[in-house]
């Protein structure tokens, strides 16, 4: 059983500044005998006094001291701890770990970062970008907090927000025959080179999709990590790509890479924000996912193709 309590040291600190029982007491709203036996008592357990009286006055003696000093490094510490444990029930302060089920959705979401981060000052992200893995399976064991996903998978426990629409082309170069053409089919990309992330086929949308229901595949896959490379090889003319439209036109005033719908109807998606429903209203969740929201894909550029 603790002998040593939080009031114990707060009553030091305030015999200390006050100088007496009575004015202690009044500080903090307790009766004089109250505040008198809890000295007292403390006193009888440890064996020791605490505190020696002259005249009215009250004096700390050498034990007195010590746990003057204690209160006085540890006080302040409690209370510190308090208001940040508060912050964090109100969601005010906290870590969001963000996991990427999206690759080339980095450049967006840094987008959303940077101004939540500017409004959160208490909140730390943390992104994991290469997340080849079960994105489900991770928010489920604490893993991480938010996913960021074109594909949710619904579970009782979880809920996904859509945060914005876009639309899945193939990426080509400046002298691949396709670039003049209004969109493409399957069976064109047969002698083709695709270029994709490291993933599995199951997760492309460009196979499960467009390719495999027409039961066709490419020439070869080339998997390749980075968004930036991939498109270098696109415009150098080492094969094809697909990937979110808004991104290519992010990056086509800079490389000779150019969007092509795939299908006459294209590939519409969505990017979910995915949580767990216990979460759903800690603010700072709240927070990004307005963030999100607001923060839609670059806009569309008129540029010739």
């Amino acid at each position: 059983m603790a002998i040593l309590e939080r009031i114990h040291l707060t009553v030091m600190q305030e015999v200390k500044r006050s100088g007496s029982l009575t004015a202690a007491a009044e500080r903090l709203f307790l009766t004089q005998s109250a505040l008198s036996h809890s000295i007292k008592k403390l006193e009888n357990q440890l064996g020791i006094e605490i505190w020696r009286r002259e005249g009215r006055k009250l004096y700390p003696t050498q034990a007195g001291e010590y746990l003057l000093s204690v209160a006085n490094r540890l006080l302040p510490q409690l209370t510190y701890a308090e208001e940040r444990l508060l912050q964090y029930a109100k969601g005010e302060r906290g870590n969001l770990r963000i996991g990427m089920e999206c690759h080339p959705c980095y450049q967006w979401l840094l987008t959303v970062v940077s101004p939540f981060l500017k409004a959160w000052p208490d909140v730390d992200v943390d992104v994991k970008q290469k997340f080849q893995f079960g994105g489900i399976g991770a928010l489920f064991g604490h893993e991480i907090d938010m996913l960021v996903t074109p594909d949710p998978l619904r579970k009782r426990g979880l809920r996904f927000v859509p945060v914005f629409d876009y639309e899945q082309v193939l990426v080509v170069g400046r002298e691949h025959p396709f670039r003049k053409l209004k969109y493409v089919r399957p069976e064109q990309l047969a002698d083709e080179v695709l270029i994709t992330y490291p993933v599995e086929i199951d997760r492309l949308d460009v196979y499960n999709q467009f390719l495999v229901p027409a039961g066709i595949t490419p020439r070869r896959r080339k998997e390749i990590e980075t968004t930036d490379i991939m498109l270098q090889m696109v415009a150098s003319g080492r094969g094809v790509a697909a990937l979110p439209r808004w991104l290519v036109e992010e990056f086509s005033p800079k490389l000779p890479v150019f969007p092509v719908r795939l299908g006459k109807r294209g590939i519409p998606k969505q990017i979910f924000l995915g949580m767990r429903e216990s979460d759903v209203e800690v603010n700072f969740l709240k927070a990004f996912v307005e963030h999100a929201r607001r923060r839609t894909a670059p806009r569309r550029r008129n540029k010739q193709t």
